[in-house]
């Protein structure tokens, strides 16, 4: 990949984060503020996707994790959720060879036992299309909630100790981080959420524990590569302590 000069002297003026987290709120608001249906709120939404991962490859991220529908989502409307789940199913089936282009690894994380048996497939075929590429990573957060990712990783545990694999002495943070849905992607230093509202919406609790949260009123649909730039702005001026001092 090449970078132009304004990328380059990005990246040597401010310390870029490895992983940035993205709850990309506000489509709805975005498609009744010029009075279009809310699914053409959604598919500019996702289009954005694209484009905010191209952003990530110029300046320098490496892991691109993204909330695109959560578990409280499937209490949505029927409609406007066939209409979802069909959006992203023609996004892994189009976007396949853009991501082999681009190099990007995409991962999907969430209760996949909720979708349907093709875009069940849909998924295992662009992850393993894909699982070899290395410029970015992009990890979407889709029927996902953090508590229930949680839960389930206390449930493996828990069966890990009955069958006497491991004892409940040996527990670690790191033995529940393993049994969540992603291990081996790293914790975002970065989190931003756009269109204003100011809270996680269990998107990543664990994972965000010591990340720097950013908010926006912008939203979704119109959050570009300047936006993001201005916030790894202002997570330059951020002291980063973890408890110290």
């Amino acid at each position: 990949m090449f970078f132009c000069n304004k990328n380059t002297k990005l990246k040597q003026n401010l310390k870029i984060p490895s992983h940035v987290a993205i709850i990309m709120d506000g489509n709805a608001r975005w498609a009744k503020s010029k009075n279009l249906p809310i699914k053409f709120g959604h598919k500019t939404g996702s289009q954005n996707v694209e484009k905010i991962a191209d952003a990530c490859i110029e300046i320098g991220i490496k892991h691109l994790t993204i909330y695109a529908f959560s578990s409280e989502n499937w209490d949505r409307p029927k409609d406007e959720v066939d209409y979802l789940m069909n959006l992203m199913e023609d996004y892994l089936k189009k976007e396949t060879a853009s991501l082999m282009k681009k190099d990007v690894k995409i991962v999907i994380s969430g209760d996949l036992s909720k979708l349907s048996t093709s875009i069940k497939l849909s998924i295992e075929s662009v992850e393993e299309q894909t699982k070899n590429n290395k410029t970015l990573l992009l990890n979407v957060a889709f029927s996902y909630g953090s508590r229930q990712e949680i839960v389930n990783a206390v449930k493996k545990i828990s069966l890990a100790v009955a069958s006497k694999e491991i004892n409940v002495d040996d527990i670690k943070e790191e033995t529940l981080i393993k049994n969540l849905y992603q291990p081996n992607i790293p914790d975002p230093e970065l989190l931003i959420r756009t269109a204003g509202d100011i809270r996680l919406s269990n998107f990543i609790l664990w994972q965000a524990a010591y990340s720097e949260l950013y908010f926006t009123k912008v939203f979704w649909p119109d959050f570009s590569k300047k936006h993001l730039v201005k916030a790894i702005k202002e997570f330059n001026k951020r002291e980063r302590r973890y408890g110290k001092r």
